[in-house]
This record gives structure tokens, C-alpha cells and sequence, in this order.
């Protein structure tokens, strides 16, 4: 094969058809892009509505549909804080903001810039030092410390510009970079604005959203820096995603392959030397100098190659030019003289080999299936997953991803409106139905989904606010939980249902109950949580089958949601509940993470335990003895068998109190025991152990 006049052809098609099997095809792409767009746009849009002045973006190769399962590759976020403006002009200045001059000189490196405070009240400099995060330079001009993201994200570990935030098994690793927004395009990078290579790209289309999107500038100065802690890299970033999402398929398996190139040859042992960013700047460069017609899928080879020439230039000339800033280069103090020379060496047996290596790859079986097409060991040899069980794994896994974020954004809302009241609470609603009538496709889509959260958190505060006549839930309060009702499978239905029981309107409550269990069983559901990242273990073959088929707006029949209640609603719940609300110590409190454990102060468990425990509560108060018995077997099979359960250690402890009540103390002690073997600080099962304890002793 490898010997053929024509085999790079071949060799191309083959690889083209491995890519696609693995996942790096039109449709997989467009569906990863979808589901990170869309989780970009739910974020955006409970920002405005609890009136936080940023702006997320979800960049990198996750939200560029450019990865594969094997790669693993982390998500990249820029948080843009909209209360600052950066200007390049002092026409630029704007009043009431934090205002800073973009400055470059003689002195500061390639790509980066100083910023220069400026006063809120008029377009002039600040001339005296506010605080520890400005400094004097040498001609007495007040500037900003990129130092200033020290500390800013909790449990996060320091990376360059960004914070990266450990990911759990089956979720992605983030990297949260912060930054401030310039409106206007950098004037460093004008010469590409009008620059168009041999294959008219970018086109004027991506130029001219380029001018539109401006820059950012991001706490982080170069490599070679003599003022390491004032310079801030500027990014092109917007720009940058623009043109990655032109990319037609051959440019971006041969990207897909540069990142696998660097993983398996160039960076072992999780070493960076070349960055995935440097190959993605040389791909740019190389679609730039060819003509669109070379990058097919038969050609795939030899573009790889043409890319890998390029790369080992650009480590010979320790110089790669950023993709629209030239002047910056991104290898400027990169490599050793001795890392140089490894890496060079590196890359020429690659460009030398013709392929060979090729057959050599482990991540994704790639090395194995191309072996396999290429007929060089027989089919049935290698086990690896086809290409239907990739696309439903990782649709699966994406959709399991809307969905958490969905859970996570309503308890960011939750978290903001803990301590306001109800007068607040109405207009982020109004704001939140803004999206329905005003908003893009992607915000109609978001809305859909947040929109029954924000109904049912409305509807429970207003019946907060008082009930009606003969203690029961106000009409009005019943039409915006009855509007939330469908936001899953039973989260808002038994938010309901936990009303009407504390206003002891048993009947309604036992109705609902009755018709969310049937619900829950006449689909396939997945317990969801956004408190704690935790992966999904079990996923039925119907649960990825739907995933792969229905759209998001599908999530609400397959999805159960854990059910929270904030401490104002402390009267709305059974008082068994009432104790998660306090279930940390002093010593614990002042030791948890306040960005984390917020959720620590609510009542919080999953649906599936709560219909049931609200089941036996009902059926005990309603004296249907039976029916009570049924359901306590249901609520211990359930703690026992589902996997999936986000907060095992509540549902352990509501089952505990059931015992309890029961008269079984001894296995409501080795409930409480189980619970916190899974979780054990912050639980209120010590409280419970004390408590049975105490009243064993006393009852002796």
C-alpha cells in the first residue's frame, strides 16, 4: 500500500473515512457546536436576568466541534467584564465606566499591550495610584496589574491566562479565562483586516465581523516580557472562532490530526512544548496559502504533510505568527535550544515516514481502524465502537450536558434571589419573557428551556407571600407553578405537590404525586443534578437513542431534576427536609468553598426518593396503611438501585426518619451511616445519629 504511485490518495481517503467513524464528520460537528452555542446562550441569558454584567463565550475545540472522545479536549470559556472598556482612541471613552487606554510601544512585546487608568467622570488619565492592583511606570502613568486575577475563582488552579477547573470523569476539564472587551478591532492587526491570501480566505464576510467584534485584552503578559505583571495579551478570539467555524470538513480532520499528532508524538508525558493553539495558527496560515480546491478529502494526506512542513519552519525559525496579529509570535521564549532540536527531529521523521506512524496512533483506535481499511490485518481482529455507538455517546453525552447546565443556571437564580423578595423576583421574569419575543433562534431554544424554572421559583415565592382563604395556595401563585409544571419530567411537580402537602391539602397533592409517578415511568428518565459535577453511570440503549434522534426541547420527557428549596421556603417542606438546611457544622462552614457549596444551604434531593418519601407522608396522614407500606419499599429500592442519584445522603437520611417513625431505630442508624459514607461532612445525618442516639438512651 504504502509503496503504490497513488496510496496517498488512497492513504487520504481511508484516514478521511477513520475521521468520520470516530466522529469527525458534518453531522457530529454541527451537533457539538449546537449543544455548546446553545449552553453559551442559556449562561448569557441568566446573566441578564439576575443582572450580572458579564458575557460568557464558549470557544476552543469542544464548541468548535473540533475533537474526538480520545483527545479529550477541555472546554475553554472567556468571561468578558462588561463593567470595564478598553479603548484604542479617546473617542472611545464612555462615561460611568472603568475606563482604560490601550497602550503599546517600543518596549512592549509583540500582541500585548499596557493599560492606562482613566478617569470615570471625563476622558483624562488617572493620576494617582488607587489601589495594591495599579502601579506607576517609569513616565508616572497609572497602570493596571494583570495580578488582578489572583484568587478571583475559587478551586481553581492557575494556567497561563486562565483558571482551569478540574473536570470529574465523563465531563470536560474548563478553562476560564477572564477578560475585558476593546470594541474596535486592534490596531496591531489592521494589516489583516485587509490582507486576503491566494485562496480568498478569509472572505470579506469574516473580515468584516472581525472589525465588528473588536478584541480583548487578557491578564497575561509575554513570555520575553520585561513588565511581566502589567502586560495583557490581546485577543482576537471572536475572529478567531469566526473562521473555525468556516472550516469545511478536510480542514478540520486535518486540524483534528495535528491535535492527535501533538498528543501522541510531539508533547508525551502531558508535556506542552507545541500548544493545540500554535497548530490551529499554523492550519490558518496554511488554508490562507492554498487554494480551497486542495483541501478534499483526497488530499487530506498531503495537506497533513503541507501543515507539518509548515509547523517544523516555524520551530526551526522559533517563530509562529499569530493568525491575525503577525507581529506576535507565539514561540517567542517557547522552547529550549535542546527541546528545539528534539522537536525538529521529531517532526521530520513524520514528514519522512509517509504515513507509517499513522498505523502507530492508540487515541481513538486510530492506528488500529486505519489498519483495518487499509486491509492490513482482517476485520473482526480489533474490537472498537462503530461509528453509530460513537455518535450516540457522545450525543448522549452532550445532551446529559444541556441538561446539567440547565439545573446549574436555575440554581445560580436560586442563589441570587435567596435573600431578595418577591418584588425583585418579577422582573427578572419579565426579562427572562423578553427572550421569547425578541430573541434569535438560539434564545427562543434557551428560553424554552429555563423558562418553567423561573416560572415554578415564582410561583412558589409568591405563595410564600401568603397563602388564600382557608390556607391554601393563591390563585396566582397556582397559575405560575401550574406554568412551570413541564420543565421536567416531576422537579416543579413536586415542588407543587410539597405546597399543597404543608397547606394539608392532602387529595390535590396525592393526585399529582399519583400522575408524576405515572409520567415517570411511561419514559425512560435520567436523574439530573447541578449542585456537584458527578458523572452518569448507567444510560439505557432508548435514553441514546433519544438522544441522537430528538433535539434538545426534548429533554423535559427524558429528565427528572433534583428538587431545591431555598430556606425561605422552609415552610413549604416536610420538616424531615428541613434539617439539610442545616446540616453543617461552625468548623464545616467556615471550611466550605462559597462558590461550590452554596447549595449546602437548601433542602436538595433527587426526584424519584422525594415523590415516594411524599408518598408515605401522604398515604400516613390520609391512613391508607397499604399504600403507605408500598411506598416506603419503593423509596429503599430506589436509594438501593439507581446509580444516577445526585444526593444519596438526603435521600438516606428522609429514609432514616421514615424508619424512625416506623419504630425500626436500628436500620434508621444504618441509613444515616450509609449516608455518610457518601458524603461525609456537611451532612445532617450526625444530627440524626445524635438525636436517635439520645432518644435511645433516654427511652432505656
Amino acid at each position: 500500500m504504502f509503496q503504490e504511485p497513488d496510496y496517498r490518495e488512497n492513504l487520504s481517503l481511508m484516514l478521511s473515512e477513520v475521521l468520520h467513524d470516530i466522529g469527525v464528520n458534518e453531522r457530529m460537528v454541527m451537533r457539538r457546536r449546537r449543544n455548546y452555542m446553545l449552553k453559551e446562550t442559556m449562561n448569557n441569558i441568566i446573566d441578564r436576568v439576575i443582572d450580572l454584567n458579564v458575557t460568557e463565550y464558549f470557544l476552543g475545540s469542544q464548541s468548535e466541534g473540533t475533537t474526538t472522545i480520545g483527545l479529550g479536549s477541555d472546554l475553554d470559556v472567556l468571561i468578558c467584564d462588561n463593567n470595564y472598556n478598553i479603548i484604542q482612541d479617546w473617542s472611545e471613552w464612555e462615561q460611568d465606566k472603568v475606563n482604560y487606554l490601550m497602550i503599546q510601544n517600543e518596549n512592549t512585546t509583540p500582541g500585548y499591550c499596557l493599560l492606562q487608568m482613566l478617569q470615570h467622570d471625563a476622558p483624562l488619565p488617572v493620576t494617582v495610584v488607587p489601589d495594591e492592583h495599579h502601579m506607576n511606570d517609569r513616565s508616572r502613568k497609572v497602570l493596571y496589574k494583570n495580578t488582578v486575577i489572583n484568587g478571583v475563582i475559587q478551586g481553581a488552579v492557575g494556567h497561563g491566562p486562565s483558571l482551569a477547573e478540574q473536570g470529574q470523569p465523563g465531563f470536560s476539564d474548563k478553562d476560564v479565562v477572564l477578560a475585558y472587551s476593546c470594541k474596535s478591532w486592534p490596531q496591531s492587526a489592521s494589516g489583516w483586516l485587509n490582507r486576503q491570501g491566494i485562496g480568498r480566505w478569509p472572505t470579506q464576510d469574516m473580515r468584516r465581523y472581525a472589525a465588528r467584534t473588536g478584541c480583548f485584552v487578557v491578564p497575561t503578559g509575554g513570555k520575553v516580557s520585561e513588565y511581566p505583571e502589567l502586560e495583557w495579551r490581546i485577543s482576537t478570539s471572536l475572529a478567531e472562532r469566526c473562521l473555525m467555524l468556516h472550516l469545511n470538513i478536510t480542514q478540520i480532520r486535518c486540524y483534528v490530526l495535528l491535535k492527535i499528532i501533538l498528543k501522541s508524538f510531539l508533547n508525551p508525558r502531558d508535556e506542552i512544548n507545541i500548544s493545540s493553539f500554535m497548530c490551529k495558527t499554523v492550519l490558518l496560515h496554511c488554508i490562507e496559502n492554498t487554494e480551497p480546491s486542495v483541501w478534499k478529502d483526497n488530499n487530506l494526506f498531503i495537506c497533513l504533510t503541507y501543515c507539518l512542513l509548515k509547523l517544523h519552519s516555524c520551530v526551526q525559525n522559533d517563530c509562529c505568527s499569530h493568525s491575525t496579529i503577525l507581529e506576535n509570535n507565539l514561540m517567542a521564549g517557547q522552547f529550549t535550544a535542546e527541546t528545539k532540536h528534539e522537536l525538529s527531529k521529531n517532526i521530520c521523521k513524520l514528514i519522512q515516514n509517509d504515513g507509517q506512524w499513522l498505523l502507530s496512533i492508540n487515541i481513538d483506535n486510530l492506528g488500529c481502524r486505519l489498519q483495518v481499511k487499509l486491509n492490513r490485518v482482517p476485520h473482526g481482529v480489533y474490537y472498537f465502537l462503530s461509528s453509530l455507538e460513537i455518535y450516540e455517546q457522545v450525543l448522549t453525552l452532550g445532551y446529559i450536558g444541556i441538561a446539567t447546565n440547565i439545573c446549574a443556571q436555575f440554581n445560580t437564580v436560586l442563589k441570587h434571589f435567596q435573600n431578595e423578595n418577591i418584588r425583585t423576583i418579577k422582573p427578572a421574569v419579565v426579562k427572562l419573557m423578553n427572550f421569547s419575543n425578541n430573541g434569535n433562534r438560539l434564545e427562543h431554544a434557551a428560553f424554552k428551556l429555563l423558562a418553567p424554572f423561573l416560572y415554578t421559583t415564582y410561583g412558589s415565592f409568591l405563595a410564600l407571600s401568603g397563602t388564600g382563604e382557608n390556607n391554601q395556595v393563591s390563585p396566582e401563585a397556582l397559575v405560575w407553578l401550574s406554568a412551570g409544571l413541564n420543565s421536567d419530567i416531576s422537579s416543579s411537580r413536586l415542588k407543587l405537590v410539597s405546597e399543597f402537602y404543608s397547606t394539608g391539602d392532602m387529595e390535590k397533592a396525592e393526585l399529582i404525586l399519583r400522575q408524576t409517578e405515572e409520567q415517570y415511568y411511561s419514559n425512560p428518565v435520567v436523574p439530573i443534578c447541578g449542585c456537584w459535577t458527578k458523572p452518569i453511570h448507567t444510560l439505557t440503549a432508548e435514553i441514546k437513542r433519544i438522544c441522537s434522534e430528538e433535539s434538545e426541547s426534548y429533554i423535559k420527557h427524558i429528565t427528572a431534576f433534583c428538587v431545591r428549596f431555598i430556606r425561605k421556603e422552609i415552610n413549604c417542606i416536610p420538616h424531615e427536609l428541613q434539617y439539610e438546611m442545616f446540616r453543617s457544622t461552625q468548623d464545616e462552614m467556615i471550611n466550605r468553598d462559597e462558590y461550590r457549596d452554596y447549595w449546602m444551604n437548601w433542602a436538595v434531593v433527587d426526584s424519584l426518593p422525594f415523590l415516594y418519601f411524599l408518598q408515605y407522608k401522604i398515604y400516613r396522614h390520609l391512613q391508607r396503611h397499604q399504600d403507605q407500606r408500598q411506598a416506603l419499599s419503593k423509596l429503599i429500592r430506589t436509594i438501593e438501585t439507581d446509580e444516577n442519584l445526585g444526593h444519596r445522603e438526603t435521600a438516606l437520611n428522609i429514609l432514616g426518619q421514615c424508619l424512625e417513625q416506623e419504630n425500626r431505630p436500628q436500620q434508621a442508624l444504618k441509613c444515616y451511616l450509609l449516608s455518610l459514607q457518601q458524603r461525609a461532612r456537611n451532612n445532617a445525618a450526625n444530627f440524626h445519629i445524635c438525636k436517635l442516639l439520645s432518644g435511645l438512651l433516654v427511652s432505656q
